[in-house]
């Protein structure tokens, strides 16, 4: 059975390894590593087809070292035991060296399977090579990362895919027999995702499904040839909190272009639209806030929409929130009061309430003075009386602090208008 295009164009030396030159270009770290000879246990890092098994297979045969290789979906605390004595049995363990552990998908490795690995890795019977398409410090226990460098792998660039294209058509003896030419690529680099692999396979599927001689490759070759969504999205990775977080952000920076442009993301990668929506909800209240209340209220109406109508068509009322929202003014006054109250409830603890706030439902708390003195607004000019809310001790704290915009100016005034210099009762 042939291999396919991408297995047979894997690079066997760095020199011939495409990408990822923060790491391994000239004098970068793990080029000088590997080149001195000596390799402490690390983890890469990354997206899908970026290199992390490529890189573990250079370097083993770089350094002659024995390699073995585990999968964290099929491999158990067994298998890496069995692992572990052979490496101790190597004659190149005896004479001060170690061989390479592989395990791709380390991520997926229990705590369990994770802590029969530390002993190993700390004493150098194996020198560790993991690679993780998640981000080590939610799946790689701490003990183990503490003994192992962090390499981080980026997706691939544009120019680093048009090479990897040059590579295929120019050496592949598969390819040259096809006389295959690339006319147009933009297709196959929107499919790709930045992955090596995916791109390699995308071609080949291409040239497989063309009956033609020679066999030219266009973005509409490629578009019927491949059906599926070119968007790379992962719902339960990464990718899901970095995506959504880039959406906020640019809400919050007031980009509405950005933000549209990550819902699409979003959209197109089959996110959950009740996810979406009460982000948006929380947007509203966390970042506009106070600065403009409709931004809650429409908010709300666009989760309540996109429940009633799903998708494709909830795309719009989604599309509508975020716009609103991005070109809102900005507030967060509010979000900090609450966090600044919450600092001092946790700081102080339960102060006592002023007797003349409590509830006095009984004749014995009456006479206790429960409800003694209490003022109601309402009896009052502009419904308002001065006196103290706050428990003694913390009687003046203000917790509140209005921002700069028309909104909260006006509540600024109305504040000032009441307390004077709004500093809530101190008298």
């Amino acid at each position: 059975m042939a291999q396919p295009l991408a297995e047979r164009l894997r690079p066997t030396t760095l020199d011939g390894f495409v990408g990822q030159e923060h790491i391994v270009g000239e004098n970068a770290i793990l080029r000088k590593m590997v080149e001195s000879g000596h390799i402490l246990s690390f983890i890469l890092w990354g997206p899908p087809g970026t290199g992390k098994t490529t890189l573990a297979k250079i370097i083993a045969k770089k350094l002659e070292r024995p390699f073995y290789t585990l999968n964290a979906v099929s491999a158990g605390v067994k298998d890496v035991r069995e692992v572990i004595e052979k490496a101790k049995s190597s004659p190149l363990f005896s004479t001060g060296g170690s061989p390479i552990l592989f395990i791709d998908e380390i991520h997926r490795f229990s705590k369990s399977q994770q802590d029969s690995l530390l002993n190993a890795v700390e004493t150098g019977v194996v020198t560790l090579i993991g690679a993780t398409t998640e981000n080590p410090s939610f799946e790689v226990i701490r003990p183990l990362l503490s003994r192992c460098q962090l390499y981080v792998l980026k997706s691939l660039e544009k120019e680093n895919l048009l090479t990897l294209l040059h590579q295929a058509v120019t050496t592949d003896e598969a390819l040259l027999k096809r006389g295959v030419q690339l006319k147009e690529t933009d297709a196959l680099l929107a499919h790709s995702g930045g992955d090596a692999r995916k791109l390699l396979n995308v071609l080949e599927l291409v040239v497989e499904a063309d009956s033609d001689s020679p066999v030219v490759i266009t973005n509409e070759k490629v578009k019927q040839r491949i059906q599926t969504n070119p968007a790379a999205y992962d719902k339960d990775g990464e990718m899901h909190y970095d995506i959504i977080s880039a959406f906020i952000k640019s809400i919050r920076g007031s980009d509405p272009d950005a933000a549209l442009y990550w819902l699409a993301r979003m959209i197109e990668g089959g996110e959950d639209p009740a996810f979406i929506a009460r982000r948006l909800i929380i947007s509203a209240s966390e970042d506009i806030g106070l600065a403009n209340p409709n931004a809650l209220l429409l908010a709300n109406a666009a989760f309540d929409a996109v429940m009633k109508i799903g998708w494709p068509e909830g795309r719009i009322p989604l599309a509508q929130a975020t716009v609103y929202l991005a070109t809102s003014p900005k507030s967060n006054s509010a979000y900090m009061g609450i966090n600044k109250a919450l600092e001092i409830v946790r700081e102080t603890g339960n102060r006592p309430i002023p007797l003349h706030l409590r509830n006095a439902p009984t004749e014995l708390m009456k006479e206790l003075g429960y409800s003694d003195g209490y003022k109601y607004s309402h009896d009052y000019p502009g419904h308002f009386v001065r006196q103290q809310f706050m428990p003694d001790s913390l009687n003046g704290t203000i917790l509140w602090t209005p921002q700069d915009n028309a909104v909260e100016s006006k509540m600024r005034e109305r504040m000032t208008a009441c307390w004077g210099e709004y500093k809530p009762y101190k008298e």
